[in-house]
Order: structure tokens, then sequence, then C-alpha cells
């Protein structure tokens, strides 16, 4: 297998730029990256490692990046059962640019959550999507749950 990391920039870039503007960022893709790796990195931190092995495998190569960068594999994952709860998982994976790029209120923060789970299914598979929504808490299934048929 080839490696072909100028396609991968380019593919990158160009999810980036619609990303963005998926987001109402329009051309600020320096933020929705930080929000998109934010969201990523939350999900990676509740699901079971299994699931996240499942999830990846489906990612292009420039998303499995995104994932995958700075993981830590931990035995015990965070207690969280409810949407706030998340959200500020969220913002923590976001640290320094949190209030700049989620503000104070969470509206936004679930808003971009949201948004980033229709956006995925432009590379994740229906199954694997319900996977995970099904091993997430009652509270949080939503989330997944009325993004599916997108």
């Amino acid at each position: 297998m080839a490696l072909n990391f100028n396609q991968y920039a380019t593919e990158g870039n160009t999810f980036l730029k619609d990303y963005a503007k998926q987001l109402g960022l329009e051309k600020d893709t320096e933020k929705a990256g930080r929000i998109f790796a934010s969201i990523m990195h939350a999900l990676r931190e509740i699901i079971p490692v299994e699931e996240s092995m499942q999830f990846i495998a489906q990612l292009p190569m420039f998303l499995k990046a995104v994932y995958v960068n700075g993981w830590r594999v931990k035995k015990r994952k965070p207690k969280i059962k409810r949407m706030d709860e998340f959200v500020e998982l969220v913002k923590q994976m976001d640290e320094p640019a949190a209030i700049n790029d989620y503000g104070y209120e969470n509206e936004l923060a679930e808003k971009y959550i949201d948004l980033t789970f229709i956006y995925l299914r432009k590379y994740v598979s229906l199954g694997e999507m319900e996977d995970i929504r099904d091993g997430l808490p009652k509270d949080l299934k939503s989330m997944i749950y009325s993004n599916l048929m997108f």
C-alpha cells in the first residue's frame, strides 16, 4: 500500500473547508478543525476501544489521524451520562480555545455536535453509527439517533 500524503492533505483540506461551511464558520478552517477534533476526542473517551476501532476503520486516513492524535487508552472511562457532561468533556478537549470556539453556553456546542454526527454519515455506515449509539447512555443517544437518517 502506497502512502500518498499529498492526497491525504488535499482531502483533509477539502473536508475542513466543507465542514467549516456546514458549521456556519465559512472559511475558518482552523476553528472547524479544533471543533471536529474535540468532538472526536470526547467521543473516543466514552466509547469502548473496540467500538473506536470499528469506527475509525471506516474513516478516511486524514480523519483517522485526527481521531487517534494524542490518544491514551484508559482502563476507566469517564462517567458521562448526560449531554451537558458530554459538552463539558468536548470543551475540555478543546482547551485553551474552548471559550472562543464554543462560547459560555452549551447551545452552540450541542449544535456543532449534531452537525458533526450528521456530517460523519458521509464516511460512516448507518450500522456503525447505530452501534455507537447503542453503547451510549440513554441521555446521549439523541446526539446520534436524531441524525441517523441523514
